[in-house]
């Protein structure tokens, strides 16, 4: 087989809130950090566990909806590639950032509140109050 597979896959908490920005061409690109944690047990029976962080980037409509519904501290399933980015600072410094590059994204636990909304299953502020589904009789 001659080719190759690049593919991630995580679940893991935001660890900050999403940054977007532009690029010259008006690209939209947006990055945030996610942490995942691992657990397991060592030899002598002690539950152990360590947090990995990830810098994700996820570029055009992805990224502005990354941007627009991810807060920090949300759970989230990411899907892309790894990256490794490499670049030479001013004094000759070589720098290297490994990166996930997004392709798809799916929220998950809790949604988070929107705004508008007063309280749990209240009413946009001025509007009505919201139906619960279990209050029709049908």
């Amino acid at each position: 087989m001659s080719r190759g597979l690049n593919k991630v896959m995580i679940i893991g908490r935001l660890g900050r809130d999403p940054e977007m920005r532009y690029t010259p061409s008006g690209r939209p690109v947006t990055s945030f950090s996610v942490a995942t944690l691992r657990a397991w047990n060592s030899p002598d029976g002690e539950r152990r566990e360590e947090t990995d962080w990830f810098n994700v980037v996820a570029w055009g409509s992805l990224a502005e909806i990354c941007k627009q519904y991810l807060t920090k501290g949300q759970q989230v399933y990411l899907e892309g590639r790894l990256q490794t980015r490499r670049w030479e600072d001013q004094e000759g410094r070589k720098h290297y950032a490994t990166e996930v590059v997004a392709n798809e994204m799916i929220m998950l636990g809790e949604r988070p509140a929107r705004p508008g909304l007063a309280g749990e299953g209240g009413a946009p502020e001025g509007g009505e109050p919201s139906i619960e589904e279990d209050e029709f009789p049908f």
